[in-house]
């Protein structure tokens, strides 16, 4: 029987993490695993509960949004620990490009019987961030811009924080000049931004990188160019179904190691919570994670 140790956001979503997986604990513990909570003061200490419980043998679970899963998943890229989620936060893209159920029963189930899955994760290195792994993806330029105000927002929550953090980005933006190198080769860009992909997923369900596969060995890499603003809110439309990519402002390529660098200041994010500005690398880390879905 697996023993679990659970990493807990309190704060996740605007509620508690704790209460979202309260339903899933009783589920593991009358199954007669063991269970134990841990709470994190801070995504550093998440990351530090997350390798002590690693090496203890123990299966890791990130109780809260795509913040603490990319955190608490990178600190297990490549130590072979097994790592599961119980969704709690605003976005959950990193849960939703897995498939996971909502259904706390189908959930527990997943955590307590199913074989691992070997899954990519992405090494991020900037002059801030020295060597970090995250999950779901690495993005520079105008959805970055609006990430940070997401995150920033005070009342707004969920998805309407997502989507007015972004009308807000792309009324102030002028496209930037990026150079964008994948594995080795240089691609000039000038728009609105380039997304890293590992996962489909980012932004609160959008679907920027619809062909991007977990376990596939790359990046899906997806540069929208300069275009009118209201070009540009169509996009934003089509991101729920991934249909942008069909649009001539958009192009997409795969690579095993991106860098982007910008002719400005230009913030990058990933998974919700890396911040810093251009350039920056992202590298895929094959099958590094081993992930019950």
């Amino acid at each position: 029987m697996r023993q679990f140790t659970a990493v807990v956001n309190p704060t996740a979503g605007g509620s508690s993490g704790a209460a979202a997986l309260l339903a899933v604990a009783r589920l593991l513990r009358e199954a007669g695993a063991e269970l134990d909570t841990e709470y994190s003061r801070s995504l550093a200490h998440a990351q530090d509960i997350a390798r002590e419980a690693g090496e203890r043998g123990r299966v890791v679970l990130a109780v809260g949004g795509d913040g603490i899963t990319g955190r608490v998943g990178g600190a297990l890229s490549g130590t072979g620990a097994l790592f599961g989620l119980v969704p709690a936060g605003r976005g959950n893209d990193f849960a939703r490009a897995l498939g996971l159920p909502a259904d706390p029963a189908d959930l527990a189930r997943i955590l307590l019987h199913h074989a691992p899955r070997p899954v990519d994760t992405i090494e991020v290195s900037s002059a801030v961030h020295d060597r970090t792994v995250v999950l779901g993806s690495v993005y520079a330029g105008v959805d970055a811009l609006a990430n940070r105000h997401a995150n920033r927002a005070r009342v707004l929550r969920g998805t309407a924080s997502y989507y007015v953090g972004g009308l807000r980005a792309v009324a102030t933006w002028r496209p930037a000049r990026f150079r964008v190198t994948v594995d080795g080769e240089e691609h000039p860009h000038t728009g609105y931004t380039v997304v890293a992909a590992n996962s489909g997923y980012y932004g609160s369900g959008r679907l920027i990188a619809p062909d991007a596969r977990l376990d596939d060995g790359l990046l899906d890499v997806v540069m929208i160019r300069e275009a009118p603003r209201r070009l540009f809110f169509a996009l934003m439309n089509e991101l729920r179904s991934g249909a942008h990519v069909h649009r001539p402002e958009v192009r997409v390529l795969r690579g095993r190691e991106v860098r982007v660098e910008a002719d400005r200041t230009v913030p990058y994010g990933a998974d919700g919570e890396v911040e810093a500005d251009l350039p920056v690398t992202a590298r895929v880390l094959p099958g590094a994670l081993q992930v019950l879905s």
